[in-house]
Formats: C-alpha cells, sequence, structure tokens
C-alpha cells in the first residue's frame, strides 16, 4: 500500500491521481484507491480539507493531485438575489456545506433541503458535479510554512484570500 503523510505545494507535474467526493476530502485518515487501482493509505495532518489541484506526496517520492470526483449536487438558482439570498440564509442557518458561484448555490444532494429552496423560491436542478465548498470563516487556514492563518478572525479572511497582509 502506498502511504501519504505529507501535503506539498501545488505543482504541474504528477504521477498519479487521487480521486475522492467531498466527504472523503474531510478526512485526515483514509484507506482509498489511486485512479489506477492501486491501494494509498492517507495520514494527513488532522481539520484541514483536501482541495482539488491539492498535492501530495507518497513515501516513495511519488507527487498524487487531489482530483474533486464528481458528486450529484443540488444547482440552486434564484429569479433575482434577494432570493437567493435568503436561500443562502437558510441553509446556512443548517450550516450546510455550501459552494458559491455567480448566481447560484451548490449543496450536496438531499431531498429535505431540496424540498426548502424550492419553498423559497428557487429552482433546483441535481447534477453531477465536483463540489467544492467554501471552508467557513472558521476553516482553520494555516499558510504554506506552517504558520497559523487567520484563526477565526473574520475581518482578516478577506485578506488572506487575496494574499494581502491584511494588518
Amino acid at each position: 500500500m502506498l502511504i501519504v503523510s505529507r501535503r506539498l505545494e501545488p505543482r504541474l507535474h504528477h504521477d498519479a491521481e487521487l480521486a475522492l467526493p467531498f466527504e472523503l476530502r474531510q478526512k485526515s485518515r483514509l484507506r482509498t484507491k489511486l485512479r489506477t487501482g492501486e491501494e494509498v493509505g492517507l495520514f494527513l495532518e488532522r481539520g484541514q480539507i483536501l482541495r482539488n489541484g491539492d498535492c501530495l506526496q507518497a513515501e516513495d517520492g511519488r507527487v498524487l493531485k487531489v482530483v474533486a470526483q464528481p458528486e450529484r449536487v443540488l444547482h440552486i438558482t434564484c429569479p433575482d438575489a434577494e432570493a437567493l439570498l435568503r436561500v443562502t440564509y437558510h441553509l446556512g442557518n443548517r450550516h450546510v456545506p455550501l459552494q458559491v458561484g455567480k448566481g447560484w448555490v451548490r449543496i450536496l444532494d438531499d431531498y429535505v433541503l431540496r424540498q426548502m429552496a424550492e419553498g423559497l423560491g428557487a429552482t433546483v436542478e441535481v447534477i453531477e458535479a465536483p463540489f467544492e465548498p467554501e471552508v467557513g470563516a472558521y476553516g482553520g487556514h494555516r499558510h504554506h510554512d506552517g504558520s497559523p492563518g487567520h484563526q477565526g478572525i473574520i475581518h482578516e479572511l478577506g485578506a488572506h484570500r487575496t494574499g494581502a497582509s491584511g494588518k
């Protein structure tokens, strides 16, 4: 079994791809398989989510690229921005992982939440797509050098996303 315990900066070159749905990209300990079928054991730092394009290094030196595997998601749109804000407010109030795009939001397929969104006037379409939800204001962000990031200080979140110092 290939053992992986190290995250790397994103790279142009990789030796293999590790395709995982969002549920598994949240786990720090996981037994899974590469796209080639080779077994992999992940032993990563706890509390971090693997994102599409992240790179990992196996003990044998190979570089693995993380691929967000398409999965069933609800693609939610509304007739206007106010209606979309209302839907996202109610989803956020339920602490639902949420992917935000221009004029739409996506959540993992859920019958009850679909009914709620439709009841609020949204158009909901079930699609297969990679799911990359927001990390949230308290997402435990760390810089690549290992130093703590914003650590839940909401007013600094925007600065970290744009690369500015925020101080």
